[in-house]
């Protein structure tokens, strides 16, 4: 039996990447899991598929976090789905370096409304539905202590998140809800492949400053996750777990 048996997941932002490596993993400990996505219905189905195929139990169910009426109707199909919520991963996010002088409120609003807004969405809307026991897993980012040029607003989210998280862990914890945080330094994913970062100057500087020698997988921010969302970490709350591979 697995250490997330009978515990329900919805992983936000998991047709792809880390949010993917993060739902095949908890359905892999035994909870069942809601695998949103915002645009690629084709990969949801996919990670569903391997997760059914595997034994285990998922959805797929499509919501833009940044929209309300979207992220209640996520939770909503969980609870009628499921019968009950105990775990929450905030992974959706966006990210896009651009130079001071050419930040935007476009893009300011894009990147914030994605990273910040909807985890604040997904949290409130799960919230009431987490009994004691229940975990909430944001992801950040090592860039809130790499602090990368040109990254001011992605950065800026991502220390609203490291801030969100302690001020949540407070809040929660009375109830015997769990909030933490796990910041990944860079990791291979179609993202950083799309964006151009995979084989790029970027990786090797980062490689070069970073003791195990390698970026990372999502296969190495899954297992965290899973700890955190287990009772094994049932002592564990307001931690911001940097997963760099010592990178600081």
């Amino acid at each position: 039996m697995g250490k997330l048996q009978d515990k329900v997941a919805i992983v936000t932002g998991a047709s792809k990447g880390i949010g993917a490596g993060i739902a095949r993993r908890l359905a892999g400990d035994g909870a069942s899991v809601v695998v949103n996505y915002a645009s690629s219905k084709a990969g949801a189905d996919k990670v569903v598929a391997d997760i059914e195929a595997a034994g285990g139990k998922a959805v797929a169910v499509g919501a833009d976090v940044s929209n309300k009426a979207e992220v209640d109707a996520l939770i909503k199909t969980a609870i009628d789905t499921y019968g009950r919520l105990d775990i929450v991963v905030n992974n959706s996010g966006v990210y896009q370096f651009a130079k001071i002088e050419e930040t935007t409120e476009e893009l300011y609003r894009k990147i914030f409304d994605i990273n910040v807004l909807g985890l604040l969405l997904v949290a409130g809307a799960a919230a009431p539905h987490l009994g004691k026991g229940g975990s909430i897993i944001n992801i950040g980012s090592a860039v809130t202590r790499v602090v990368p040029a040109e990254s001011a607003i992605y950065s800026g989210t991502k220390g609203a998140v490291d801030a969100i998280t302690g001020v949540l862990s407070r809040e929660l914890g009375p109830r015997g809800i769990r909030v933490n945080s796990v910041n990944p330094g860079m990791i291979e994913t179609e993202g950083t492949h799309t964006a151009g970062f995979i084989g790029s100057e970027l990786q090797t500087a980062m490689e070069s400053q970073t003791p195990l020698g390698r970026i990372g997988k999502a296969e190495d921010i899954a297992p965290i996750v899973a700890f955190l969302a287990s009772d094994d970490a049932g002592w564990v709350t307001g931690e911001l777990i940097l997963s760099t591979g010592g990178l600081r």
